[in-house]
């Protein structure tokens, strides 16, 4: 039985409009105007046991939207949504207590109570037993490493302090599905590879389920074997990064380190990208010559000291699709 069951989900909104200026606001209040903005465009997809699917798209493709309905927090208009064999916004108390959230631009902790504080407060409206509590408390705090910030008010911490702090409060209660929303936004390189080192964790040694949506393509890459793009309200691909990369080109990427940083490489299967320094970025298409084949006429031409293989880079293929799609 699939965790997370979407069929046909529909979410619109309606919105004000208003021309700018006195006149405009005059206007607005005697004939207001609206739009529908049409949100979630009836999806569809399951979500097993134990995966963990990056949700990617662009600002306004309908992430933040389809997590708030899995959530509870948004009822749609129509289409069928049952997480863990329960509607969302129909039987929201059950349904939260096996689920947790974390939305990068916002917290869930009291702003002026220290950290520790907070847990306790979650502890009673989750109502976990003291011992279960205590468990998993001192489990998280180790793993996240928060012995200094439990007294801390929450105020003071920094951005990425906050965000350990907060994975740690939708953990509390051991939901075994976990929504993350942009978690490593505004984070430093240190606090990204802790966050994703962490879920990285949780999903593989406790088997909990996670969603990530993400600008950051390297959260990605380091942890989502699924990958659903969405755009404009509906869902454009659903697969491993390779199949995704598969579907929008065929290139692949040779990159040369030649001993001689003066000498230039030319191939009439292969284009130069760039260029930096010794290092020479070649694209090819693997349809039209080999890999070997390439690589053996660079190599006889020109003293190499290093050189790889690889797919272009995941925000090129990405901006790729939201080119082709118009987004």
């Amino acid at each position: 039985m699939p965790h997370i069951l979407v069929d046909r989900l529909v979410k619109t909104f309606r919105i004000a409009e208003r021309k700018p200026g006195l006149r405009g606001a005059l206007t607005g209040v005697i004939n207001r105007r609206h739009r529908t903005v049409s949100a979630l465009g009836g999806i569809s997809f399951t979500i097993q046991p134990g995966e963990l699917v990056g949700y990617i798209g662009p600002n306004g493709a309908g992430k933040s939207t389809t997590v708030k309905v899995l959530s509870g927090i948004l009822v749609p208009d129509s289409g069928r949504c049952e997480i863990l064999g329960r509607v969302p916004w129909k039987e929201r108390i059950s349904h939260v207590r096996d689920i947790g959230v974390v939305f990068g631009q916002r917290t869930q902790l009291w702003w002026d109570l220290p950290v520790i504080e907070s847990f306790d407060l979650l502890r009673d409206i989750y109502r976990v037993s003291q011992s279960d509590y205590v468990r998993a408390r001192d489990e998280l705090v180790a793993l996240l490493d928060l012995d200094s910030l439990l007294d801390v008010p929450v105020r003071q911490l920094s951005l990425g302090q906050r965000m350990r702090c907060d994975l740690s409060a939708a953990l509390l209660h051991s939901p075994p599905l976990l929504f993350l929303d942009e978690p490593t936004i505004g984070l430093d390189a240190v606090s990204k590879l802790g966050v994703r080192d962490f879920v990285k964790r949780l999903n593989r040694e406790r088997g909990v389920t996670v969603i990530l949506t993400t600008h950051d393509m390297d959260d990605i890459e380091a942890l989502c074997t699924r990958v659903m793009v969405i755009g404009q309200g509906r869902i454009l691909s659903d697969g491993t990064l390779k199949d995704l990369t598969e579907r929008v080109t065929r290139e692949r990427r040779l990159t040369v380190d030649l001993v001689d940083g003066t000498e230039t490489v030319q191939d009439p299967d292969a284009e130069v990208v760039r260029r930096d320094g010794h290092r020479i970025h070649l694209s090819f298409d693997p349809e039209r010559v080999s890999a070997a084949t390439l690589i053996g006429r660079i190599a006889a031409r020109h003293p190499v000291r290093d050189l790889y293989v690889e797919s272009p880079p995941i925000e090129e293929i990405i901006a790729r699709m939201y080119e082709q799609e118009k987004l």
